[in-house]
């Protein structure tokens, strides 16, 4: 009997949990998949949006006393909030906003190459 074991197959590892794992990608590229860029835009304009409108309350309560001039504090935080979202989702939109490469001034030279003196 000692022999039957020794000369058996090895048993295959038992087989590892199930994870779940995400679905496939459509393969679009990240550059044209609209579904994930505006779904980001919303999360973001949500944010800032919220965040701004909070900070324009906190300062309305802490500098004013009317509340007018508090509801006009938490609005302009509500619009520093939208314009933000509204430049950084144009940047998701259509790209990267431009790298400008720095102005290179020359100064002509006192000799130009077609002039012989």
């Amino acid at each position: 009997m000692a022999e039957a074991t020794e000369n058996a197959a090895p048993t295959p590892p038992p087989p590892a949990p199930a994870t779940s794992s995400p679905p496939p990608k459509s393969g679009i590229p990240p550059r044209y998949d609209l579904d994930a860029k505006w779904d980001a835009c919303l999360d973001l304009s949500i944010r800032r949006v919220a965040y701004s409108s909070l900070a324009g309350a906190f300062a309305g309560l802490l500098l004013f006393r009317s509340p007018t001039t508090r509801w006009a504090s938490v609005a302009l935080g509500a619009g520093v909030g939208i314009g933000a979202a509204y430049t950084e989702c144009s940047y998701l939109f259509n790209g990267a906003p431009p790298k400008w490469s720095p102005k290179v001034w020359t100064v002509p030279s006192a000799y130009s190459e077609g002039e012989d003196k």
